[in-house]
């Protein structure tokens, strides 16, 4: 996995292949402000990781969620992010699908310094995916998205950083052994 996660774009780099969507790629990136508190508690989760997404240019919760990982993940010395495209990493992609089905993105996955898989999160904050997955698709896409932008908007990454501070929390507390 190591040469996998070492051959990866970096996040600033796989924004230069953004082709969909390329202004609001950027334009989410630009406007990511960290929930206050959140950088001092990522510096005390103990342990390198490493960070690997999977992800398309195309997608809508890829877009508001990878730049605020970035951002997160910028200000801490122990924690870096790849990314990878998931139609060329579908191996990695069948090993982590939503409600053992789905291959949907991003999925962002936590390695120990010695590239050992130590849990995943994805593809969106739980509040949201729980209304997705009931509510949401009840709903035609065209709605469905555009309340799944107003979440975002409102939330301004909280959720996100919440949920990945918890993914490495978790990850420092478990054995290499139980991961999954």
């Amino acid at each position: 996995m190591r040469d996998r996660f070492e051959s990866a774009l970096t996040f600033p780099e796989y924004l230069e292949t953004v082709r969909k969507n390329k202004e609001l790629w950027r334009g989410v990136h630009e406007r990511v402000r960290l929930p206050a508190g959140t950088v001092t508690e990522g510096h005390s989760v103990p342990g390198t990781w490493h960070l690997l997404a999977l992800s398309e240019d195309w997608c809508g919760d890829a877009v508001n969620i990878l730049p605020v990982v970035s951002r997160f993940v910028d200000e801490l010395p122990n924690v870096d992010l790849r990314v990878l495209a998931r139609d060329e990493n579908l191996d990695i992609m069948d090993a982590h699908l939503t409600n053992g089905r789905s291959r949907s993105i991003p999925i962002v996955i936590a390695y120990d310094d010695d590239f050992r898989e130590r849990g995943w999160w994805g593809p969106r904050p739980s509040e949201l995916q729980e209304w997705v997955m009931t509510e949401g698709m009840k709903m035609e896409p065209g709605p469905r998205y555009a309340r799944t932008r107003r979440f975002y908007a409102r939330d301004k990454g909280n959720a996100i950083v919440a949920e990945i501070l918890d993914l490495l929390r978790a990850a420092a507390a478990s054995p290499a052994s139980a991961a999954t």
